[in-house]
This record gives C-alpha cells, sequence and structure tokens, in this order.
C-alpha cells in the first residue's frame, strides 16, 4: 500500500462518540468490509495508527473500531463487561499490564498460542493469555532550554539532589503521573516503591518542589515541550520519542541506575465478538513486520534494547542488570490488592499533597 493510500485511509477513518470519555475511531476496511476488529486501549492513537494500517495491508477485508480511554477506565469496563457476559472488545490493549493479569486471573482472558507469541520473550506473557508486544523504559524527560547541561539528572540520585540543591529554579516545574487516576503511572511508582529508601527521598523531594501531577504521559509531556514543567520524571519513552522527532525541544534520558521497563500489554476478552481476528492480529504484533513498525514507525524501542538516536543513556538488554522489566505474570496480582493499593495511595497523597496545600 502506498504511502497516498495510507494518507487517504487515515482520511476515511470517522470518529464516532463512545462511552464516557473513550473516544472511537473507525479505520474502514479497504477491500470491502467483511469482518469488524474491536480494540479497546489505552494507547494514544497516534501511536497505534501506523501498526492498524499495517495489519489491513494484509488483512484489507477488516475494518477496525479503535476506541481509546484511559487506563483505569479500560480496566474497569473490560471487568464489567467480563462480570456480565458481556461482548464488546476483540482486543483489550494497555501499558498497564497489571490489569490484564488480573482479568486473565479472574477468568476474562481466551487463551492463544501460536509461533509468534511463543518466539516473544517468557517474561512478556503469562499462560498464554496476556502477552507483551513492546519494550518501553520510564524516562526522565527535559526541556533542552530550562535544564542547563550540568543539571540534566541521569539517575534518581541527581535527581534527588538537583531538588534539594535548585529548589527556587525547580519549584512547580517538575511533573509526574497522578498515581491515583495513572494506571501506569502507579504501576511505575509500585515498583519504584520497592527500593524503598532512594522512593522515600524522591516523593519527599517532589512534595517539596510541589509535584505537578497529570493522568497521562502526552499531557505531560505536552507541558514539558511548552515549558510549563522542566523535568518529567519516569515517562514512557515511546511517547517522549515520537514527540521529540516531531520537533519537541525535550532532552531523554534513560536514567543509569536501573530502568523500569514494561511491555504493552493486549488480551483477548472471554467474550470477544471476533476472536480469530483478535487472534490474527495478535499474531501480526509478533510478525517481523508488526515488530519492525513497533521500532521504526510506533514505538521506537524494542527487545533488542537498542537505543533511538539521541536518547541519552546505556543500551537496554535486559541481561545486563540495569533494566528491571515488569514480569507480566502473577507477581503482578499484589499491585492491584485493594488494601495494599489503598495504603500505597495514601502514602503518596501524603507526601505530594501537603505542599500543594500549604501553597493555596
Amino acid at each position: 500500500m502506498t504511502r497516498h493510500a495510507l494518507a487517504v485511509l487515515t482520511l476515511l477513518a470517522t470518529v464516532v462518540p463512545a462511552t464516557g470519555a473513550d473516544v472511537t475511531t473507525v479505520f474502514p476496511a479497504p477491500g470491502g468490509e467483511r469482518q469488524v476488529l474491536r480494540l479497546y486501549t489505552a494507547t494514544d492513537l497516534e501511536a497505534f495508527e501506523p501498526l492498524i494500517h499495517g495489519f489491513q495491508k494484509i488483512a484489507p477485508e477488516v475494518t477496525i473500531r479503535y476506541t481509546e480511554g484511559v487506563t483505569n477506565t479500560v480496566f474497569d469496563k473490560a471487568r464489567k463487561d467480563c462480570a456480565a457476559g458481556r461482548g464488546e472488545s476483540d482486543l483489550v490493549i494497555t501499558s498497564s499490564v497489571d490489569h490484564l493479569v488480573v482479568l486473565a486471573n479472574e477468568g476474562c482472558a481466551l487463551a492463544h498460542r501460536s509461533p509468534e507469541t511463543a518466539a516473544a520473550p517468557g517474561w512478556t506473557r503469562w499462560r498464554d493469555e496476556v502477552f507483551g508486544f513492546t519494550l518501553e523504559p520510564a524516562v526522565i524527560v527535559y526541556n533542552r532550554a530550562l535544564v542547563p547541561a550540568d543539571e540534566v539528572p541521569h539517575t534518581r540520585a541527581d535527581l534527588i539532589s538537583l531538588m534539594r540543591e535548585k529548589p527556587v529554579r525547580y519549584s512547580g516545574r517538575i511533573g509526574s503521573y497522578d498515581i491515583g487516576l495513572s494506571g501506569i503511572g502507579y504501576l511505575f511508582a509500585a515498583f519504584d516503591g520497592r527500593n524503598a529508601l532512594i522512593y522515600g527521598r524522591l516523593i519527599e523531594g517532589f512534595g517539596r518542589m510541589k509535584l505537578v501531577t497529570r493522568c497521562c504521559t502526552s499531557d505531560l509531556i505536552h507541558e514539558i515541550g511548552e515549558g510549563k514543567i522542566a523535568i518529567g520524571y519516569n515517562l514512557l519513552g515511546s511517547y517522549a520519542y515520537a514527540a521529540r522527532r516531531k520537533g519537541a525541544p525535550i532532552g531523554i534520558v534513560v536514567p543509569r541506575d536501573y530502568v523500569l521497563a514494561l511491555s504493552r500489554g493486549a488480551m483477548i476478552p472471554a467474550q470477544a465478538p471476533n476472536p480469530a481476528a483478535a487472534r490474527r492480529f495478535l499474531d501480526f504484533l509478533f510478525s517481523p513486520a508488526g515488530q519492525t513498525i513497533i521500532r521504526e514507525e510506533a514505538f521506537f524501542f524494542d527487545f533488542s534494547g537498542r537505543l533511538p538516536e539521541g536518547v541519552e543513556g546505556p543500551a537496554l538488554p535486559v541481561e545486563a542488570g540495569i533494566v528491571r522489566p515488569i514480569v507480566i505474570g502473577p507477581s503482578l496480582l499484589p499491585v492491584q490488592d485493594r488494601a495494599k493499593r489503598a495504603r500505597f495511595l495514601e502514602e503518596w497523597r501524603r507526601s505530594i499533597e501537603p505542599a500543594s496545600e500549604s501553597a493555596q
């Protein structure tokens, strides 16, 4: 399919209302519709669109309905659909892989095994029901005009020192997720929290610096690019690199102390209306063609660990020890334990919010 044809297809895609804050975009089958594939995701359409077009090259008979929400709403709806026996989505895709593990553990997923999925790294799949198809590091993002080169933090200790030594410059200018709203933010914070000493010093510093919190990676990166925020912590490297490629004046740092890395996950709901198309799409994601699109057009990092041009930091081979992959499996279930989650959120709010409240 030519670039011109892809452009035409993009123009033909229509946006229709969906429930709540969700937005659905329809990509008509370029060869005439014979099937519909319903994707329910917490992934920016801009990042995922190259994969949609790539799939429709080999499946021109498939119309794709792409519904986008935020991580927590995607989880809540998928869980309610499962409990009610409703089949409204063929694939659920989210960066909050802990949500998918909970759903699979509750019997809400269909199994799928193929040569493509079996070849994926073992830590990226669980019970042939939850599949991680990307390797995405949590990075530090900064505005190049606002952060001098000698102040760019390359480790968490650097960031802690910067907050202590430059409070005037960076007060109200550091951002990260509101972990009560963001599933991926909560997941990253929970894994940071396993290093109790450094995490405690981080959130204490964030409280003093009046941390700016947002629901989503894209919102934070936009504000960093505009200069409203100077530094963003634990942001998804894929979204940051996409913004940089478009000209955002940002730098991207892969931390040298340790790197949290997730694999964006996909799951076929137990009541999927079209599980055959979902299985075909999953296999495409893991195919050489799909992985090439992931590396070159969609998420820019991949399982090889090579850093995209211009990203600061070490390479990312998982075996080297610097990368701490968020392993998809039962170890993620405690992350969503209701009582533990409530305690963790309360401790985070006590550390982050007093400073902002006293400034009002």
